[in-house]
């Protein structure tokens, strides 16, 4: 491995830090309106260190960085690849753990992302992630918040071990199949290598007692895809993100849209516009928590979503036009397909209904809901809402 003796410490975090942004990991939700996706860090004293939501809503400060920036792998996409010319370094795990420490005491980090490139091969490269791991947990006592990373073709013994150690753990598929994580990682093995941790994260959690994780409790398990890196559609994308939402219990699947990075394979490849991501990011928000089926989203002939709506409006003016919902009728599932409508106004809803009859849109705000968004698609007390103009 690289280890850079003439950098002191901060400088080598400084310099490991620097591209990890490129994970969306524990970002703020991008779907509010008219938001994309952040990307510039928040950074202190040359850290970046991101204002991130955990799987419980709670928010902290969390340092994404790397034990290592030195790969012996080749990813086409990836600032790190082998043979790409740029200033490496590396930690010793008992050294990054203590420094980690430091920022974390200094009240400059809550939690902490931890990658690596791979060098010496991914199980030992896992097994440095993981000491890293224990030497917080069990000789430092930080309580906090960890996301590990589950290196390429990592043994099934290592994954359970991340598992016990850390509050989420995740592997980066990239791509959404074989043929298309070709086009990204031609060395990595799409089933074996990054499928099958992810299947075995599962099976840890249904069939081993949480009591062995370090908080008894087992850690969510996520992915990220490189969105449009690969020329994949937004319905292949969304097919492999069912799978894994509804079959492998992911808690989350991140987007990150493809950036061109100088002296790589794909560094004259456009970028993938930023509203993709958030389209995807909002349909699959809509197969997770609201009930819609891969079927039932909006893709166009040529497999992807409409930029120039977001795809819940989208259902909303194709199936609800002509046949408005009524909302004093209205179940929880059908509440959810409204625009404007989530899990939590759904429950006001339904809880008003049993004091009376809502008649307008300023029933509706009373109740804290605004009504404009679902209005052309309901209707209240059998009478459709005056919408609201639109200036042109």
């Amino acid at each position: 491995m690289f280890y850079n003796k003439s950098m002191d410490a901060l400088s080598r975090l400084q310099l490991l830090s620097t591209f990890v942004g490129l994970e969306a990991a524990e970002e703020r939700s991008p779907v509010t309106p008219g938001s994309l996706r952040p990307q510039a860090a928040n950074c202190r004293e040359g850290l970046f260190v991101y204002p991130a939501q955990l799987p419980n809503g709670r928010q902290i400060k969390l340092l994404k960085t790397l034990l290592s920036s030195a790969c012996e792998r080749d990813c086409y996409y990836c600032p790190f690849r082998a043979g790409r010319d740029f200033r490496r370094a590396t930690f010793r795990p008992e050294e990054f753990a203590r420094l980690f420490m430091q920022l974390h005491l200094g009240g400059m980090a809550e939690g902490l992302f931890l990658s690596s490139g791979i060098a010496g091969g991914s199980l030992r490269t896992q097994d440095k992630l993981i000491e890293t791991a224990e030497i917080l947990r069990f000789k430092l006592g930080f309580r906090g918040y960890i996301h590990l990373k589950i290196m390429p073709g990592a043994e099934r013994a290592q994954v359970e071990r991340c598992m016990q150690l850390a509050d989420r753990v995740s592997v980066n598929l990239e791509a959404p199949s074989p043929k298309r994580l070709q086009a990204l990682a031609p060395h990595k093995v799409f089933f074996d290598e990054l499928l099958a941790p992810l299947r075995w994260v599962d099976e840890i959690r249904t069939n081993q007692p949480p009591a062995l994780a370090w908080n008894r409790r087992w850690p969510s398990s996520a992915t990220q895809f490189v969105a449009g890196g690969s020329g994949e559609s937004d319905l292949e994308l969304l097919s492999t993100t069912e799978y894994l939402s509804r079959q492998l219990h992911l808690r989350r699947v991140y987007f990150s849209a493809f950036r061109p990075i100088p002296d790589t394979p794909l560094e004259n490849r456009p970028p993938v516009p930023a509203l993709r991501e958030q389209r995807l990011y909002q349909a699959s928000f809509l197969l997770r928590d609201y009930g819609f089926n891969l079927e039932e989203l909006p893709f166009g002939t040529d497999g992807n979503l409409p930029l120039h709506t977001d795809p819940k409006t989208a259902w909303a003016q194709a199936n609800l036009t002509e046949r408005p919902l009524e909302i004093n009728h209205a179940s929880r599932e059908e509440l959810l397909r409204l625009p404007g409508i989530g899990p939590k106004s759904a429950e006001v809803i339904l809880r008003a209904r049993h004091q009376g009859c809502l008649r307008g849109l300023d029933d509706l705000r009373k109740l804290g809901i605004q009504g404009q968004r679902s209005a052309a698609y309901i209707l209240l007390d059998g009478r459709r809402p005056p919408l609201q103009g639109s200036f042109w």
